[in-house]
């Protein structure tokens, strides 16, 4: 909104110094300033709220060293993260952009389906709390949402140069959004590019590193591509969304971990928000080009100071949980911002920490029905499942276990970057 206030004032009474909202990285800095400011000042106020109400974390028991001191800590913590996210990104970012309000709809839409489940835990005192089936749905019905409008709104598109290898002859998939342009690349000289609307992602360490959705629905005929691609695609986005969105979830089980690892994974994602909607870096890199998408950055510069912000109350010895209010919102806005930067096959990198947590459980869960189907006893891989917990059960701190988790993230966040030029 501030961003459409100076812009004003600046046409309209020439107000010196209003053009620096044209700057996203100003307003990304911004961004990132306020949510750190409003997480850091929220936190304290509602920790006493929720001390005072007596809205604490039951905990069951796992055997595991110092839980019980975790017991009536306060949790919903994670409405924290979403204020700290809206107020700045609604004040700074140009709310009409398409991938902005596609953002805020993932973090509302999923911060009101863990509210949902924290609310029966904490006041109908039901400790499995929103049933898992309403959870998928929810998380489903995002999937829909963010796969369609990626699909099918005219103004997700790709820029294209046409040149001897893109002729402007478009693909039959791809329709041309709103026509020709001329652009100036870093030297100097004007080149003609054309937007398409087309659904493509990014393949990792490929040199031809562009993979069209329709390409897979030939497998069923090329007379059903038109009706098969955004079947596949909006399936694969629902896929995302429910997996990364349930590997945070899981993996918020010891102070700071999940917050931790989401703002490394925020770092990330900023980057390729910014050089993909920035051309010249694109242009650079030989990466896609996506208009409009570096105004992205604010909201991910909002996210990772939310989440920084947070670790002030979340780090060991944790004051406040972000419960399932946080973890799954946390989880729905990175599997969001990989589709929207089309780095969703990256994923598995990019949240490796999530990705183990998460296969952790399923291999832990499947060898022990396995084993008791088969010896009349069911048998485990680790310890306790998910692994942070293994490493719990190994008698080492959740201290030391968030630091190498943490280093772990940092390494894979370094890794997903460089492929920016490993092609």
């Amino acid at each position: 909104m501030l961003y459409y206030l100076f812009t004003y004032l600046r046409d309209a009474f020439h107000l010196t110094g209003a053009g620096v909202f044209n700057y996203i990285t100003f307003r990304a800095a911004m961004a990132i300033i306020l949510s750190l400011v409003i997480s850091m000042m929220m936190g304290k106020r509602l920790i006493s709220f929720l001390q005072r109400k007596q809205i604490g974390e039951t905990v069951r028991d796992l055997g595991l060293q110092g839980e019980a001191a975790k017991k009536g800590t306060p949790t919903m913590g994670g409405l924290i993260i979403i204020a700290a996210i809206l107020i700045p990104t609604l004040l700074f970012a140009r709310v009409l952009n398409v991938y902005i309000v596609l953002m805020l709809v993932s973090t509302v839409w999923l911060g009101l389906v863990g509210f949902l489940d924290d609310y029966i835990k904490v006041f109908k005192k039901n400790k499995e709390g929103l049933a898992g089936r309403f959870k998928i749905l929810g998380q489903v019905g995002l999937g829909i949402i963010v796969g369609a409008t990626m699909y099918y709104n005219n103004h997700v598109v790709i820029s294209r140069e046409v040149t001897g290898t893109y002729n402007g002859v478009l693909n039959a998939a791809e329709k041309s959004e709103p026509g020709r342009f001329m652009r100036k690349d870093e030297t100097g000289k004007e080149r003609n590019y054309v937007n398409v609307r087309t659904a493509t992602t990014t393949i990792p360490f490929v040199k031809t590193h562009e993979l069209r959705y329709e390409k897979i629905a030939e497998i069923f005929g090329e007379k059903y591509v038109a009706y098969t691609t955004p079947l596949i695609y909006i399936l694969f986005v629902i896929f995302i969304i429910v997996a990364v969105s349930n590997g945070a979830n899981i993996t918020d089980g010891v102070d700071g971990l999940a917050t931790g690892v989401s703002a490394i994974i925020g770092v990330c994602l900023g980057v390729f928000a910014y050089v993909s909607g920035n051309y010249l870096f694109a242009g650079y890199l030989n990466i896609m080009d996506i208009p409009n998408l570096g105004e992205l950055s604010i909201f991910i510069g909002a996210f990772i100071g939310a989440c920084i912000g947070f670790l002030w109350y979340n780090a060991y010895p944790a004051q406040v949980f972000m419960g399932d209010t946080g973890s799954l919102a946390l989880g729905g806005i990175i599997a969001s911002l990989a589709i929207i930067v089309r780095k969703e096959l990256l994923i598995p990198i990019i949240c490796g920490v999530f990705l183990v947590e998460n296969i952790s459980v399923m291999l832990q869960v499947w060898y022990f029905k396995r084993t008791k189907k088969k010896f009349g006893e069911g048998r485990r891989i680790f310890l306790m499942a998910p692994l942070h917990h293994h490493y719990q059960k190994k008698g080492y701190h959740e201290a030391k276990i968030v630091t190498r988790f943490w280093i772990i993230g940092i390494m894979l966040a370094v890794m997903s970057i460089v492929t920016l030029k490993l092609q």
